[in-house]
């Protein structure tokens, strides 16, 4: 067992401090209401036995006991979090015991005795590339033990060694271990309690209506007891932002923590090369999901997604020159950060979690070196994790609704294909990744110069350019980020550009300097694609052959034009049917439907367009092919009767979003076109 508490940093304690204090203030402001709504509640209840007393007819019966509910109603409000249970879904999960996988449970035994936690209820595994310790929960787990249950999805087995596994479990269960950690329970559980009351509120919504439709006395009551509602959240949202703040803030501490405990129990090299895996291994098995996603309508499923998350990841490491050890690719911090280039520092206040590059730090910090050098997978540490793998594989596949049987894929077609689509979905590596994130920035065709160029491939494409290419990508996006600043969208008093400290005020100024670097950027990544055209076009006359570089150039630059405004109508029709994620008002909603009709005209316009381009022939899909069939075919209704019609709605989500990615996809085929001929007169 960990011998000592493990020492809590200054910024810990002190977030644990403003933790408290906004849980103090909380419960100030909410006994404070709920005295009042017990007040409000006894004069209501008062006022509707003299009304029965007064008025002694049925009439008067009715509105006593309409004014007595008003009270009732309000603190059913502020009371309903009491019975309220977080439940964790558990549909997805696969348990497992002592008897099915005695050497995983071995290790958990000899973690949760080193952490000095107990044992966990039950041990459930998953396809996801994650773990974690859970529990379901509700007001009253503030104040009695609940037994907490372990996660491990076999997503993240499938990308760790042993000792890394190790690390990332003694982190999870280092959050329930000392003492110091259990105020982050607490404030958690009062987040939850403010959260309930703002937001989940179906079931008060629910009595509310049904008590209003019950007569028509008590409407008018309702009506009040909603006002009173609304006033009582307005008042607990200002709660919330204070409280929420204070979690993340102690949460962030909490994982650096969670962190330290988990060095003391394994070093903190395997945490640190698990973290920095952690995004490719995610990435792959999200790809192969993507790529059964896509094989829907052709029943396909895998028999194993692990196996082909395997391949992936390492398919993915070699192509970025990643080494693979031991079947698992090694990822350093700067090949992680090696395409992130900002200088703009923001302390983001709204995450639960601080950044892989925060925790190494602290993590290398610890300087405590690991306890066990072995290297083997954790994968062994399974009886047979190729039987298991498999029966979650088909786990996850059992809900999907297939057409026909599905047939099983072998790993080898999966590689084949996944291959072939990476081939005709990338770029040659004789551009060393300059168009990867960048296109050929338009310039003059007709006005270019054309001499024998001095530039080889080699200069063109250097990392020196390369570099160049991320610094322009950076400074647009802390542009954008320092103009959120500048008009209040993201609040925050100061924060930190290229090492120097500004203030909110600064922002503007700040913003004008960068735009003119960002400029004098833009204007030498151009100049280098005038040379290249130069470099390309004298290629293409010593081979003697068309002109086709300079029409290849002339129709991307004039597609880049065309897209720019057939991509601001599926921009603009996006933004416009946002309302349908929020409660809205009947007359709102039909208004809204009214004023998208002229672009959804545009919309059935360029959706034609494609049909009748040969060129977007084998992009379209059938289920592509059959919305867009029904929308273009006449004017389509969203809403009757009160209700929205899910089947259109349906017809015309399908079709926008399709447009949308149709629309970009024929800007990578323009651009692919254009890179295969330069490779062709190589």
């Amino acid at each position: 067992m960990i011998s000592k508490e493990i020492k809590l940093s200054s910024e810990f304690k002190t977030q644990t401090t403003k933790a408290i204090g906004s849980i103090a203030i909380f419960v100030i402001v909410y006994i404070l209401i709920f005295l009042l709504s017990v007040g409000l509640t006894a004069l209501c209840v008062y006022g509707g036995v003299m009304l029965a007393i007064t008025i002694p007819r049925l009439f008067g019966i009715a509105l006593g006991i309409g004014l007595a509910s008003l009270g009732f109603l309000v603190l059913f409000f502020l009371l309903k979090f009491l019975f309220k249970s977080n439940k964790i879904d558990r549909s997805h999960f696969h348990e497992i015991t002592k008897k099915d996988e005695p050497e995983l449970f071995e290790l958990i035994s000899k973690i949760v005795e080193a952490v000095g936690t107990s044992f966990p209820k039950k041990v459930y595994l998953s396809t996801e590339v994650n773990a974690s310790v859970f529990y379901d929960s509700n007001f009253w787990s503030m104040f009695f033990p609940v037994k907490k249950n372990l996660h491990i999805g076999l997503g993240l087995v499938n990308s760790t060694r042993k000792e890394e596994l190790k690390a990332i479990l003694a982190h999870e269960f280092g959050h329930f271990s000392q003492r110091t950690m259990k105020v982050g329970s607490y404030v958690y559980n009062v987040n939850q309690v403010i959260f309930n009351m703002l937001y989940d509120n179906d079931s008060c919504n629910k009595v509310i209506q049904n008590w209003a439709s019950a007569s028509g006395y008590f409407s008018i009551f309702v009506i009040i007891a909603v006002k009173i509602v609304e006033g009582i959240q307005w008042i607990l949202r200002v709660m919330y932002d204070v409280v929420n703040k204070s979690y993340l803030a102690l949460s962030r501490e909490m994982e650096f923590h969670a962190d330290e405990i988990a060095a003391n129990v394994t070093g903190y090299e395997p945490l640190k090369s698990s973290l920095l895996r952690m995004n490719l291994a995610d990435y792959s098995y999200n790809s192969v999901l993507s790529f059964y996603e896509g094989k829907i309508s052709e029943s396909l499923k895998s028999e194993n997604i692990f196996e082909e998350q395997k391949f992936l990841q390492n398919f993915l490491a070699k192509e970025d020159n990643l080494r693979v050890i031991n079947n698992l690719p090694e990822v350093s911090l700067e090949e992680l950060n090696k395409f992130n280039k900002s200088k703009l520092v923001i302390k983001d206040q709204w995450t639960s979690h601080p950044s892989t590059e925060d925790r190494i730090n602290r993590l290398e910090a610890t300087n405590i070196l690991s306890k066990n050098s072995v290297s083997s997978l954790a994968n062994e540490l399974f009886y047979d994790i190729q039987k298991t793998q498999k029966q979650l594989t088909q786990k996850l596949f059992e809900k999907i609704e297939y057409s026909e049987t599905p047939i099983l894929n072998s790993l080898e077609n999966f590689k084949l294909e996944f291959q072939n689509e990476f081939v005709k979905n990338t770029f040659s590596k004789v551009f060393n990744g300059y168009y990867d994130d960048k296109n050929p920035i338009p310039f003059d065709i007709d006005e270019s110069k054309i001499s024998e160029s001095k530039n080889n491939l080699e200069n063109l494409f250097s990392s020196k350019v390369i570099s160049l290419i991320y610094d322009a990508i950076a400074l647009e996006n802390d542009i954008e980020s320092i103009k959120r600043i500048a008009y209040k969208t993201v609040k925050v008093k100061t924060f930190d550009y290229d090492g120097k400290k500004y203030k909110q005020k600064e922002s503007n100024t700040l913003i004008l300097k960068l735009q003119k670097e960002l400029e004098k950027v833009n204007n030498t990544i151009k100049k280098n694609d005038i040379d290249i055209y130069s470099f390309f076009v004298n290629m293409e006359n010593k081979k003697n052959t068309t002109n086709r570089m300079k029409e290849l150039y002339s129709g991307f630059f004039d597609y880049d034009k065309e897209y720019e405004s057939k991509i601001e109508v599926f921009t603009k029709l996006s933004e416009k049917l946002q309302f349908i994620n929020f409660t809205t008002p009947f007359d709102q909603i039909k208004s809204n439907f009214r004023n998208i009709k002229p672009l959804e005209s545009k919309l059935r316009d360029g959706i034609e367009q494609l049909l009748n381009n040969d060129n977007y022939t084998s992009e379209i899909t059938k289920e592509m092919k059959s919305a867009f069939e029904s929308y273009i075919i006449g004017e389509l209704e969203y809403f009757g009767h009160e209700r929205y019609l899910d089947d259109n709605l349906e017809v015309l989500f399908t079709s926008l979003n399709s447009y949308g990615y149709l629309l970009a996809r024929g800007y990578f085929l323009k651009k692919r076109e254009l890179l295969e001929y330069k490779v062709s007169l190589l």
